[in-house]
């Protein structure tokens, strides 16, 4: 018998499908490997953000000054001549528990009696009013020792920038410390710590005021005028904003009637 000697090809495939899933491999990897690329730099820029974020609102919570007590007091020429109207102020402000350190040099006081509003810088504050690229804004004759030849200053006096010539009073607030324990604060470098307590003056002489001779203590030769009226039932409102952290708020009415005192609890 005659052996069969035919010869059969088969196709084979299996190499081909085997480079195909090799390709579709590597495209995957490829995909994966730029996918997470992005999400790493994503990542990283949310992480920035974050931290940059969570710091600032530890600012806006930490940095909070409390306004503890506020006490207006009239002008007079003697015990039994008083001025009807409140003619300073006096803020006893210190700072929350746990909270940084604020530089007074850069808080601004808003302050207004429902007809006039005062934007208040500290008198030390060489830039607020300063001309561009200048430093000679701060209150006029301003001393970097003596807080009460300042807050005289402050009810009595103008300060001149280039040609602008205004008064203190609606300008300028000044500072006086009352605790300071690590000696941190002073008036040419008025950094207050935990534990800091000082006092806020804010001059609020009316135009009727002007002519009397002394504000408590101070002995003036002729108060000028904040253009703030504060007579009995006047709301008042002031605002300390810090440079960073959450603006301080103290709002009050006046009583409605001042008697015979020369020094008044406005709040709390």
């Amino acid at each position: 018998m005659k052996a069969n000697n035919a010869l059969y090809l088969k196709k084979n495939t299996r190499a081909q499908v085997g480079i195909g899933t090799l390709i579709i491999f590597i495209a995957m990897v490829l995909v994966a490997a730029v996918a997470a690329a992005v999400l790493i730099q994503t990542s990283g820029t949310l992480q920035q953000k974050a931290q940059s974020t969570g710091k600032q609102a530890t600012q806006e919570v930490s940095s909070n000054l409390m306004v503890k007590t506020i006490e207006g007091v009239r002008a007079k020429n003697s015990a039994t001549d008083m001025s009807n109207t409140i003619d300073l102020l006096k803020l006893k402000v210190g700072l929350n528990v746990g909270s940084s350190p604020v530089d007074v040099n850069q808080v601004v006081i808003s302050i207004t009696d429902g007809t006039t509003a005062n934007n208040l810088v500290y008198a030390g504050n060489s830039k607020s009013y300063a001309s561009t690229g200048a430093d000679n804004g701060s209150m006029g004759s301003f001393s970097d020792t003596d807080a009460a030849a300042n807050l005289q200053k402050l009810l009595t006096s103008n300060t001149t920038v280039l040609t602008t010539t205004f008064n203190n009073a609606d300008h300028y607030y000044t500072v006086a410390k009352i605790r300071d324990e690590d000696s941190s604060f002073s008036q040419s470098n008025p950094v207050m710590n935990t534990g800091d307590l000082i006092t806020v003056y804010i001059a609020t002489t009316s135009s009727s005021a002007t002519g009397f001779g002394s504000v408590g203590t101070t002995t003036t030769s002729g108060l000028k005028t904040s253009g703030l009226n504060l007579v009995p039932r006047t709301t008042v409102n002031i605002v300390l904003t810090p440079e960073s952290g959450a603006a301080t708020t103290a709002d009050f009415v006046a009583p409605s009637s001042y008697g015979v005192k020369e020094t008044v609890q406005l709040y709390p």
